[in-house]
């Protein structure tokens, strides 16, 4: 009986997942298979993509150094958080979560307002006498962009594995002579591995198919995969070449996930070296 109603409460979840996943799917996979003429089977869409290897590359470095400074940031934020009191975990935690609460975009071209030729930024450093610099339309704002939006998706998934782990551990770690660099490096960072893979795995995946960020923030010289999805799709001309790429860039997705699941583990998990 019990059974039975678990299948039923689980219905409207298979149905949503139906409609609005798997279905969508198979239609990016349909359109990235056949030929825009004939509508016939082909991998001609696929064997094209060769000439965008360029820009799946940059795509994924911009990603993943996005990636690897929002860690450098977030680590120290996320273990400051963990190691408060109650009353200002829940406080810090509500203040890294409420930039999240505005506008994906409004948050892209408050940036924009700030980094322009004649934006509040450059107009303090030619009041102070530097002069104005060319912050806008360059791969540094892009990446900014990036690091800003997704930082929360990097703190978050660490916290939540920090203010678990075991003090017993730690005490244990000083107990046998362990310093303050020997205990992060032997107990607190191997436990915190999985939080570590989750929070990359979080900011890679959006950051790899962004595209409103860099044509806000970015020039001619930063077009992104997404950039290349939506003109495909916008423009009309080739929509199956632009659901090619978007198969090439789901694969991706599904393989950075994959890493995650297969050497994440759980949260508590972890090995102490």
């Amino acid at each position: 009986m019990k059974k039975n109603k678990s299948v039923l409460l689980s219905v409207p979840y298979m149905l949503w997942m139906l409609a609005f996943t798997l279905i969508p799917l198979c239609v990016v996979g349909y359109y990235a298979l056949t030929d825009p003429v004939t509508k016939n089977f082909s991998l001609g869409n696929l064997q094209d993509l060769s000439m965008y290897l360029p820009v799946l590359g940059q795509s994924v470095g911009y990603a993943l150094i996005s990636a690897l400074i929002c860690l450098l940031l977030g680590y120290p934020v996320a273990y400051y958080i963990a190691h408060r009191g109650p009353v200002a975990q829940k406080m810090l935690y509500m203040l890294v979560m409420l930039p999240m609460c505005m506008s994906f975009l409004l948050r892209t071209l408050a940036w924009v307002g700030l980094l322009q030729d004649t934006g509040i930024i450059n107009n303090i450093l030619d009041a102070v006498g530097i002069g104005r610099l060319q912050l806008i339309r360059t791969p540094g704002a892009v990446i900014l962009g990036m690091v800003y939006n997704y930082l929360p998706y990097m703190i978050l998934p660490l916290y939540t594995t920090l203010v678990k782990m075991d003090d017993r551990l730690i005490e244990a770690a000083e107990d046998l002579g362990c310093n303050s660099l020997q205990t992060f490096g032997r107990v607190i960072l191997p436990l915190s591995v999985p939080g570590i893979l989750s929070g990359i795995t979080m900011v890679f995946v959006p950051a790899v198919s962004t595209f409103y960020i860099s044509q806000k923030l970015g020039g001619t010289d930063t077009v992104l995969i997404g950039d290349q999805i939506e003109d495909w799709f916008k423009q009309g001309d080739n929509p199956n070449l632009g659901a090619a790429l978007s198969l090439v860039l789901m694969l991706l997705v599904f393989v950075c996930t994959g890493i995650m699941n297969r050497f994440g583990g759980d949260e508590e998990g972890g090995v102490i070296v």
